[in-house]
């Protein structure tokens, strides 16, 4: 959906001798200040979301960013920290003229790996796929896992709390973080790098930046778990009669399989049309079409017959009405083609709906017999896509509009939309955010849906690190004027 931030004052006037001490105190090319270098920080991956930036920073040091911080704080610049722009609801996106961006692009370093500790300590500009290939050199695996993983960075990962396809095994981005590097609003960096995996000494001030997007700190470098590289890797792809039969199947192989149960995806058959059309080397899996599927990955060391746990599972499974098992690894990245085409085309090139909902799995089946109906009584020319992470409970409930429909008209559609999945989803004590985010899309229904105590100590979190109020002002939480001492 669109989001523009109103016209800006611009780096003329009271900015710009900022902008001139910042430039002077750092290496000559760190920032970027000319039109034509600044486009490519506007945009996140939506597409749907825009800011020209008052400058870009490109710092190569932690010490570096500090500076920049402390420099930004005392001139009152708002600043928003930017990974690989790979957001959906516009919180690294830059208020139109009067943000600087600060990218970690070029602090992208893998500090350490140690196969011993299982843990890896890398910096926040340094791409998820980068981080997860000097993992498997070591024989480990780094298990954040998803479509955008060889463009966004691990600092945004875990400014966002990331979800992905392994959350059901490894947890989110949160249950993989040990410690944090992070500079605060002020330019005081907290060394919180721990690699320990027990300290119980206080309050664990890590919790406060994951998911925070940018709100908080800025997170220049992370200490992350890994786990033992899977020896074997099974896949198959099943056919159910119905969502709650998929969701039985579920339960029955978490059961089954002895929690071997890495991935469990649920899709239900408009996203395999979709999938299909947009890309030709793709055929049917299966003889015929069924009305939902379901895409499961056992992993697990040696020692284990997973072929054979999986055949067990699928055979005693009696909500099953077809499927097949990958018999290589090619086969297997066909099967979750399937899922990723699907994701990156549906829009076909046009703004559409993307939710990012969530809610108990027990309630998938009822909510989604609610919904879809309702959407396409109450928006008959649109066509809704549902699929999802079911294993933790994340549904993406996605509302395309006609093709070439007007702007304005579109917008209001959407929005329209919108609030019928949203206000159905309170019914089923749901979030609606299980891994985007609020940034600035989702910030008025968050602040309609959200506890008033939560939202007090939100305010008086966000008042006490960052009193100058410069850091990503206007996501999750409204514009608040800085605290005057």
């Amino acid at each position: 959906m669109d989001h523009a931030s109103p016209a800006r004052p611009s780096a003329d006037g009271p900015n710009r001798d900022a902008l001139q001490a910042i430039a002077a105190a750092l290496p000559p090319d760190t920032l970027l200040r000319e039109e034509a270098d600044l486009a490519r920080y506007s945009r996140d991956w939506s597409g749907d979301h825009f800011g020209m930036p008052l400058a870009v920073a490109r710092p190569r040091s932690t010490e570096e960013v500090a500076h920049i911080m402390r420099l930004c704080s005392a001139h009152r610049i708002g600043v928003v920290p930017q990974g690989g722009l790979t957001g959906l609801v516009g919180a690294a996106v830059p208020e139109d003229r009067a943000e600087l961006v600060l990218s970690l692009e070029r602090m992208r370093a893998v500090r350490l790996v140690s196969p011993v500790d299982f843990t890896m300590i890398v910096e926040a500009g340094c791409v998820l796929e980068d981080a997860k290939r000097a993992a498997e050199a070591e024989d480990c695996i780094l298990p954040l896992t998803f479509g955008a993983q060889g463009s966004c960075r691990i600092g945004g990962n875990i400014a966002t709390n990331a979800g992905g396809f392994n959350v059901l095994h490894y947890g989110m981005t949160r249950e993989l973080v040990m410690g944090l590097e992070v500079v605060l609003a002020d330019g005081r960096i907290w060394n919180g790098l721990k690699r320990l995996r027990k300290d119980n000494r206080g309050y664990d001030l890590k919790q406060l930046f994951i998911g925070s997007e940018g709100t908080l700190g800025v997170i220049t470098a992370a200490s992350l778990k890994l786990f033992p590289k899977p020896q074997q890797v099974e896949t198959a792809l099943v056919a159910l009669p119905t969502v709650d039969a998929a969701m039985r199947m579920y339960a029955h192989a978490r059961r089954s399989c002895s929690d071997l149960v890495t991935a469990f995806e649920l899709l239900l058959r408009p996203c395999l049309d979709v999938s299909l059309r947009d890309d030709p080397t793709l055929t049917d899996p299966l003889e015929r079409a069924y009305p939902v599927y379901a895409l499961i990955e056992l992993s697990c060391g040696a020692g284990i017959e997973l072929r054979a746990v999986l055949e067990n599972a699928l055979a005693s499974a009696e909500m099953i009405e077809d499927g097949v098992i990958a018999t290589s690894e090619a086969q297997a990245l066909r099967l979750w083609r399937l899922r990723e085409t699907m994701v990156e085309t549906q829009g076909a090139g046009e703004p559409y709906l993307r939710t990012d909902v969530s809610l108990p799995i027990s309630s998938i089946p009822d909510f989604l017999a609610e919904i879809l109906p309702l959407l396409a009584e109450r928006f008959p020319d649109t066509r809704a896509l549902a699929y999802g992470h079911v294993g933790d409970g994340n549904i993406h409930l996605n509302v395309l509009p006609p093709r070439g429909m007007e702007h304005d008209a579109r917008h209001d559609l959407l929005y329209a939309a919108q609030d019928v999945i949203f206000d159905t989803l309170d019914r089923y004590d749901g979030s609606i955010s299980a891994e985007h985010g609020i940034g600035r899309l989702k910030q008025k229904d968050f602040l309609k849906r959200v506890d008033p105590v939560a939202l007090a100590m939100a305010r008086e979190i966000k008042q006490a690190i960052d009193p100058g109020q410069i850091l990503s002002m206007g996501r999750i939480l409204p514009h608040a004027a800085p605290h005057r001492s």
